[in-house]
């Protein structure tokens, strides 16, 4: 009997989970084994299972950046559980499990008297993906408000205490690897500002309803803005593509960096729509669009 066997018999695992359900695309095939640690025990046996049997690792968020494939993943998904979504302030600073929904973060603090993380309510991600990420809006990323954050390495068990300036971030990037699991983050915040903050993410979500396709099945920007000042979905909208559709996904009316997936949409749709238009992109501009949204299963260099 396998390791991995050995778990799911113990229930600290489960088999053929469907992981479409998980995302925001609501799309895409199953696990062969999930699991969802919810306290620093729990994770400790599924590193020590993957030291003594390794397996491909997905590590899972709120699944709002990510499209599965209909094989879905050979692998074991990671999804940090209840026991990973705490929140605590310690004066100036906040820490945060990461499992919290990034945009919990921002209204936590200014119930406390804190501003700073409004930026976050924009973000339907959790606070793991934001620091892998370096996610960001509205001209603030989480690089700009974060002191640092607890990574356990899956496949070594190394836990490290990283500051900021260690995770080397950058637009979209950060140096946090696909085995690397972010436990907890540290935020600075600025005492007061509470009214002007409660009104920015006021602002923030009326322009997300003005300008973003809401109540549809998407993935936010399926593009990182490229170098300059005009940005993937001004350039997008440029050539005509709002409306263009592969199967049963579409470039969005609303706003031509999100593409919209149709309930009979398939995974592979979403893949030719993103080849689809960084060609087309690249063939009249010679801008080269890089991926925001990440493949699980497929390549986009494959037809």
């Amino acid at each position: 009997m396998t390791v991995w066997s050995k778990l799911e018999n113990r229930g600290r695992i489960r088999t053929g989970v469907p992981l479409g359900p998980m995302t925001t695309y609501k799309l895409g095939g199953k696990a062969r084994w999930y699991t969802e640690p919810d306290d620093p025990d729990a994770l400790g046996i599924i590193v020590e299972a993957l030291a003594a049997e390794p397996v491909p690792i997905l590590i899972l968020g709120q699944g709002s950046n990510l499209v599965v494939a209909e094989s879905g993943f050979d692998g074991v998904v990671v999804k940090l559980g209840s026991g990973f979504r705490n929140m605590e302030l310690d004066g100036g600073v906040l820490v945060t499990d990461g499992g919290v929904p990034l945009p919990r973060i921002a209204r936590f603090a200014l119930d406390r008297g804190y501003s700073g993380l409004e930026f976050a309510v924009g973000i339907p991600g959790s606070v793991g993906g934001a620091v892998h990420q370096n996610a960001g809006c509205f001209g603030v990323e989480t690089v700009d408000r974060l002191l640092g954050a607890e990574v356990v390495d899956l496949l070594t068990g190394e836990r490290r205490q990283c500051d900021v300036e260690a995770l080397d971030m950058s637009y979209r990037h950060s140096a946090i690897g696909d085995s690397d699991l972010v436990v907890s983050a540290r935020w600075s915040l600025t005492s007061g500002n509470v009214d002007e903050g409660r009104t920015t993410i006021r602002q923030i979500t009326r322009w997300r309803r003005d300008h973003q396709p809401g109540g549809s099945y998407n993935a936010g920007s399926v593009f990182k803005n490229p170098p300059g000042e005009e940005s993937a979905g001004a350039i997008i909208d440029r050539l005509g593509l709002k409306g263009f559709a592969v199967g049963g996904v579409s470039v969005s009316r609303k706003h031509a960096n999100f593409f919209v997936a149709s309930e009979d949409a398939r995974p592979e749709d979403i893949k030719g729509l993103v080849k689809a238009v960084a060609d087309r992109v690249a063939q009249e501009t010679g801008i080269k669009l890089e991926p925001e949204i990440e493949f699980v299963g497929m390549d986009l260099r494959e037809h």
